[in-house]
């Protein structure tokens, strides 16, 4: 099995996702074109109707450092504390802080038990530790709460794969490619060749 465990490393995995405010609009509305955008790049008008999360949210989408102070803020602020530790994780992760990120992903769990995007943040985490078997259970809390989200499939199965658990992740990662569009889901289809040949060889 070793094709299949050499194919399934961390980076082939999805990264990490960050938490919207829940029941509310985005501050960042994906459908709106700004044309001033390339013009005035360093130009940045914040609507002041946002919440401190919002604001914190617009921010960090737009790679501004001034976001993990605004996340605080927010924390500060009690407006959706939970998405704020969870987006605070995510920052000190990328910034090689992998320890204050596996404190921030465990706060956003105390604040919210069911809160998706931390389980699958912290799994990520534990990935990039090897601690697979840590990774395998909050991936597997993850699509219990959200069976829809596509990436949570696709790294579980490299997590099975990894585990040697074959049949489980084909399963996920066919289970990935019935969500994902059919260019992303291109992106399992190494590892499910693999898999299909030790399955036939057992």
């Amino acid at each position: 099995m070793v094709k299949v465990y050499s194919i399934a490393t961390k980076e082939n995995k999805f990264t990490y996702k960050k938490a919207r405010k829940r029941g509310k609009k985005s501050a960042n509305n994906s459908n709106q074109l700004n044309l001033f955008e390339d013009l005035y790049p360093k130009i940045i008008k914040i609507n002041t109707n946002l919440s401190p999360f919002e604001e914190a949210l617009f921010l960090d989408e737009r790679c501004d450092p001034a976001a993990q102070e605004a996340y605080l803020k927010a924390i500060f602020a009690d407006d959706s504390p939970a998405d704020a530790y969870c987006n605070l994780g995510i920052l000190e992760s990328k910034n090689g802080n992998k320890i204050k990120a596996f404190d921030y992903f465990s706060n956003c769990l105390k604040i919210d038990e069911r809160h998706v995007e931390g389980h699958y943040n912290l799994a990520n985490l534990y990935f990039e530790f090897k601690e697979y078997r840590l990774a395998k259970l909050h991936y597997e809390i993850a699509v219990e709460l959200n069976p829809d989200l596509a990436e949570i499939y696709y790294n579980l199965g490299i997590i099975y794969a990894i585990l040697d658990y074959y049949e489980d992740a084909y399963l996920a990662l066919f289970k990935f490619k019935e969500l994902a569009p059919t260019d992303v889901g291109k992106k399992a289809d190494a590892l499910l060749k693999g898999l299909e040949n030790s399955l036939m060889k057992n």
